[in-house]
């Protein structure tokens, strides 16, 4: 698997669950739920947007090495 293809892969999956999050909250909105979204679901998506960038800025590097080895 290449990088670009994991960051695709991770960024669809980080879709699929934002929007099974936001599915959940029409039903569940008390202050667990908040409790929740503040200290678990903030933050991974969060971490998750930030590898994905991260994969972003690297794929580009890794092609560059690769072609430098050849």
């Amino acid at each position: 698997m290449s990088v670009t293809s994991a960051a695709i892969d991770l960024s669809s999956a980080l879709k699929t669950i934002r929007l099974a999050w936001e599915e959940a909250q029409t039903e569940w909105n008390d202050a667990v739920s908040r409790d929740f979204e503040a200290d678990r679901w903030d933050p991974l998506a969060n971490r998750t947007t930030a590898v994905i960038q991260a994969l972003d800025r690297l794929a580009p590097i890794l092609a560059r090495a690769t072609r430098d080895c050849s």
